[in-house]
Parts: structure tokens; sequence; C-alpha cells
């Protein structure tokens, strides 16, 4: 890859929790505590009810399927990702009605794909309290996986994640909010593990987070800012949200924003030649032979393909692979259903001058006046 080039990529929601992690070499002991649902194998069951059998168990691999083969061509610096559950076998369960929980044993899992970082700011990486936290904590580096957005105190968990990048590094923020079911007693603070949680998207909490982004940036450095916000369905984003993802770019120095919390993709905007994801929507998930919200599609996923100068942090490029998640497994999203994810976001992304279409089986993302 050439040196003045920096190609990311960056995915949703990776949820190796319940059912998924049943399928895999070493659960942990499928009992869960939801209203409708006592075992993690119910989901396996639903899954296979809806397109057939499963293997068990699978290898490392066997999730990832067709995004492994993508990834291997495009070849990228840097795999960057939002895990939303806990690695602990901790029993310290809370009373919240949906707890992701992944055996420490299939970590693996999350090597097989290259992950380079991942960030856990969200809703459910304290589902099994706070050693379940510093667990997952352990597990993870322990792998050689760098972690943003939480930490054994406030300190850890507000400061990013540094990836060497060719020139300089890459800093990754992470932090999450209200809006995505994160709660506020989750914070963390002084000898407190915790998520870094934002308490507003106000002005002054913009300004504080770019004096914490001046304070970590060197000569060289590119930064990512990844936000676990919003809704889980639904394609409307907040004037908040753009405002301060608006903000981020223009006061703060950010190259990319990443935000993510939506169960399936929202628009894209590309601001002063920057990209912003409002909702990079999940990327792996369990929910397979769940109804209810078939009209957006949720067993569609993207993985968004970023390429950056290296020295400005300008947008080069910013595709995306559309994939479906069938049988707990990543396979091509069929034309068909390309084409409908194409004129989805197209439709919605066009309100922020961002056009979508479709080309060689890929999703590209680019200003509204450059789309043919």
């Amino acid at each position: 890859m050439a040196e003045d080039r920096l190609r990311l990529v960056l995915v949703g929601d990776v949820m190796t929790a319940r059912g998924i992690d049943q399928i895999l070499p070493d659960p942990v002991d499928p009992t869960i505590h939801e209203p409708v649902m006592a075992s993690a194998l119910g989901y396996v069951e639903l899954a296979e009810a809806k397109n057939g059998p499963i293997p068990r168990p699978v290898d490392w691999r066997y999730v990832w399927g067709d995004l492994r083969g993508e990834l291997e061509r495009w070849r990228p610096l840097l795999r960057i990702a939002n895990l939303e559950t806990a690695v602990t076998r901790s029993e310290d369960w809370l009373p919240k009605g949906i707890n992701y929980r992944m055996s420490p044993g299939n970590v693996p899992v999350l090597e097989a794909i290259g992950l380079d970082a991942v960030t856990l700011a969200n809703n459910h990486v304290l589902d099994w309290g706070r050693q379940g936290l510093l667990d997952t904590l352990a597990h993870l580096r322990a792998a050689g996986i760098a972690t943003a957005g939480a930490g054994r105190d406030q300190e850890e968990a507000e400061a990013p994640a540094i990836l060497p990048i060719p020139r300089g590094r890459l800093l990754l923020f992470a932090f999450g909010h209200g809006s995505a079911g994160v709660p506020a007693d989750w914070a963390a603070g002084p000898g407190r593990p915790g998520v870094a949680r934002l308490a507003d998207l106000s002005v002054a909490t913009l300004e504080a987070l770019a004096a914490r982004i001046a304070a970590a940036r060197r000569p060289g450095d590119r930064v990512v800012v990844s936000l676990h916000w919003g809704s889980n369905w639904g394609y409307e984003v907040p004037g908040s949200h753009r405002r301060f993802a608006r903000g981020l770019i223009d006061r703060a120095g950010a190259d990319v924003v990443f935000g993510h919390s939506s169960h399936h993709p929202r628009p894209f905007e590309i601001h002063a030649g920057r990209p912003i994801l409002y909702g990079a929507g999940d990327l792996l998930n369990d929910y397979e032979g769940i109804g209810g919200y078939e009209d957006f599609r949720p067993e569609l996923v993207l993985a968004h393909l970023l390429t950056l100068e290296a020295e400005s942090g300008r947008l080069v490029r910013f595709e995306a692979v559309p994939l479906r998640i069938r049988r707990f497994r990543l396979e091509r999203a069929p034309a068909e259903e390309a084409s409908w994810l194409a004129r989805t976001l197209d439709r919605e992304s066009r309100r922020f001058g961002t056009a979508v279409h479709l080309k060689a089986g890929r999703l590209v993302i680019e200003p509204a006046a450059a789309s043919p």
C-alpha cells in the first residue's frame, strides 16, 4: 500500500454473544435471563428454523464467511469494529432484559477477522457487571486487540486507542450516549471502571472533546471518533446528532465520525472532505429468525472501506461491501438485495448532499454532485 494512502475498514456492531457464542468451540453456559428466552440456544434454533441447519462447533472463520475474502483482496491497514458484548464468564448479570456475553475461550473468532481495535463505549459491555468489563479488557488486550471507550477508570476510558500508521498514528476515541441506551451509572469515574459516556451533545461537551483530542494529537496523527448513539430502528438523524458530528470535524479535527447503534445502516454524509457514518448498522448478530422489523431488512449489513490521504486525512474513496447474515454467517448480498440497500441509502443520504450507488457489487458513497 502506498504510504500516501490510508485504508481503513470500519464495521458496526459485532455481537458474538448468545447464539453465536453457542456455535463456537468454547461457549459459556447458555442460560440467559430474558423475558421470552431462557437459553441462548433458542436463538440458534430460531435461525435454523428460518434458513436451515448450522454446523456445531464451527471453526473461527465460519461466521465471517465472504467478508474474509473481501478484506484479503482490499488489504486494509486497520480493521475497527464496535464490539457489543462482554467477554467474560462472570455470573454477575444485570437485570436489564438483554445481556450479551461471549466466552473468553472464543476470542479467537475476533482474531480470525484480523481486528486491530474495538470500541466498547456501548450499552452492552457492562451487561455482566464491572467485573465483566474488567474481564473484557483483559481478554482483548491479551489477544492484541486494542480497545477504546471503556476502562478501569475515567482517564483510561476516555483515552484513545493508539494505532501505528505510516508517518504517524491513528487515534481512535470512543464515546457512548444515552440515546443508545447507555445508562448514566455506567460512566467511568475516578477509580471506577466504566465507559466513556457523553452527558449530552451540547457545545460545551463538543468543546471539551475537542480539547481532549487536541491534547492527545501529534503532527501526522489521524483521528477517528466513534459514537454509540441513536435508536435501534429508523432512518431519521436528529439535528443534534448532525450538528455534533459536523462539529467534531470542524472544531475537533476528526477525520472520520463513526456512528453506530442502529440495527441497520443509516445515512452517510461527506462534510468538509470527511466521512460521517450516522449509523453503521450491525455487522453480525443472532437476530436471524426474529420478526417484526422486516421493512428495514436487518439481515443486510455493510463493511465500510475508507481510503484517506495519509498526510491530510481527506477522504479519497468511500465504499461499502453489502453482505447478508444467513445461518450466522456473512455472505455476499445477492444483486437485488445490494441494489435495495443502495437505493434506500441513496434516498436517505441525499438529504445530506451525499449519493450512494452500486458499482461492481459495492456501494460507492460520494458527494451528490459527483454521482452519475
